[in-house]
């Protein structure tokens, strides 16, 4: 039963608290930011993929991984692949798209939640309506 459970990716990056980054960061498998990143966060590869932006983590651009954990603050789209994660003091201005949601109570999104999901359902819709 616990087999078919995906093993988390290990953390082998971390963005220090104090520490400011500015331009695109690119990742494989996890990272963690406890500073400031003035640009996109992106993972890459085909792999499974972790992201950890802890509460005192500000991320000023683009937000992408497979498994999203924020606790901290984001000003940009956010794009979660598998499951995102919405710890009680994460702050988010932007719009977000995700596979599973977890949110907890006290966190705050100002900006549009949509599933992955959700963009096939539309195309399908219209067509219906289009054909009568």
């Amino acid at each position: 039963m616990f087999s078919s459970k995906k093993k988390q990716p290990p953390i082998r990056t971390l963005i220090g608290e104090g520490t400011v980054i500015q331009g695109e960061l690119r990742f494989t498998e996890g990272l963690r930011i406890d500073g400031e990143v003035h640009g996109d966060v992106v993972a890459t590869g085909e792999g499974h993929s972790i992201l950890v932006i802890s509460e005192k983590a500000r991320v000023l651009g683009k937000v992408r991984a497979a498994h999203v954990i924020i606790n901290g603050t984001v000003q940009g789209p956010i794009q979660s692949d598998e499951l995102l994660e919405l710890q009680p003091k994460a702050c988010i201005s932007g719009d977000v798209r995700y596979e599973v949601l977890e949110m907890h109570q006290g966190a705050t999104i100002d900006g549009e939640l949509r599933p992955l999901k959700a963009e096939e359902k539309p195309a399908l819709k219209l067509a219906a309506a289009g054909g009568g």
